[in-house]
């Protein structure tokens, strides 16, 4: 898949170029086609009230970038305030209040060979006596070995020096304009709209499912993330600057049917629960769960018992901001004997 993709941009993306070449405030493009745009400005908000970057169709793919959480591009400058910058908002022609955006991510990569991370543990994660002892959060920048896949702390730390860990690039920031009146939310927040849910699977070839609560969507996307740890247990993940590839799909009259936001991948389903208490935010993505269940493969809620209660997984996704979030995730082979 990944080799037809790159054929795919290569044989195509030349000829799209001086069409679809997009900055703010330029016409729709027809649906389907792949549009290369290059942000000219971010935002700190997921809001209706910010003027859409781009207009786009259902089935449209967009190549974007992001910048990181201090506001720093690949070649390190500053080009927004910090607090999680976002690309966006991209609008939706076809997306009316009620629909959900499939958005699915084809590609997330690194664009540069450092990130940052601070040295800290969140007050949620160990006991007061501990996490008080890090009053003033000092910045730890970390190298990104593309070529091999891992990462490691430029500061020695005695016996880290030969640490190096796994790449995981995805995207902590994934979402909508909020619903009511107010409109908006800060980047750092979360919610039924997405938002900034900080989860390691939102990343290349995942779908995120969500709802639709104003004409258009206002779809954001930010915060990239080099790797992090369940939790977040910083505050912060190693965060970077990336590269965005993503289509949006549309399906229509269907987000009553959402309780919280979801991500599929080719593994699991997944449920991701979102509240500032840990046990609410347990009942969410399990309440979750049990919708996509019911809604898809048609379980009765005794049958769901037995289905859940023997197969679900489930991941302390963040800890470090207001909102927590836990997903429950079902794999999808086991669910391959259900009738859809």
């Amino acid at each position: 898949m990944q080799l037809f993709y790159r054929y795919y941009c290569l044989i195509f993306s030349f000829a799209l170029f001086l069409a679809s070449k997009a900055q703010p405030g330029s016409q729709p493009v027809n649906s389907g086609r792949l549009i290369n745009f290059v942000p000219a400005s971010f935002s700190n908000k997921f809001s209706l009230n910010t003027e859409p970057v781009l207009r786009i169709h259902a089935g449209d793919t967009v190549q974007t970038e992001t910048i990181d959480a201090g506001g720093f591009d690949e070649n390190g400058v500053r080009r927004q305030h910090p607090g999680n910058p976002l690309t966006g908002p991209f609008y939706i022609e076809e997306a009316k209040a009620g629909d959900v955006l499939a958005i699915t991510l084809t590609k997330v990569s690194l664009n540069r060979t450092h990130a940052f991370t601070t040295e800290s543990f969140v007050s949620r994660s160990l006991p007061a006596v501990i996490t008080k002892q890090f009053k003033k959060t000092r910045l730890v920048r970390w190298s990104l070995d593309i070529k091999n896949g891992f990462a490691s702390p430029d500061t020695g730390y005695g016996q880290l020096q030969n640490l190096k860990v796994p790449l995981h690039p995805f995207l902590g920031c994934v979402g909508v304009a909020p619903a009511g009146d107010n409109n908006e939310s800060l980047s750092f927040f979360s919610g039924a709209f997405g938002g900034n849910m900080d989860f390691s699977s939102v990343t290349q070839y995942a779908t995120i499912y969500l709802p639709v609560l104003h004409d258009g969507g206002f779809l954001y996307i930010g915060d990239g993330h080099a790797l992090q740890g369940d939790g977040e247990l910083a505050g912060n993940a190693l965060e970077t600057s990336m590269d965005v590839t993503f289509t949006v799909q549309l399906i229509k009259n269907a987000s009553a049917n959402l309780s919280c936001p979801r991500v599929e991948d080719a593994v699991y389903i997944m449920a991701v629960g979102l509240d500032k208490h840990l046990d609410m935010a347990l009942k969410a993505a399990t309440k979750g769960l049990l919708d996509w269940l019911q809604q898809d493969y048609h379980l009765s809620l005794q049958q769901a018992t037995q289905v859940m209660s023997t197969t679900v997984e489930y991941n302390i996704a963040e800890i470090a901001d207001r909102e927590t979030a836990i997903v429950a995730k079902i794999k999808k082979q086991i669910l391959a004997g259900l009738k859809k």
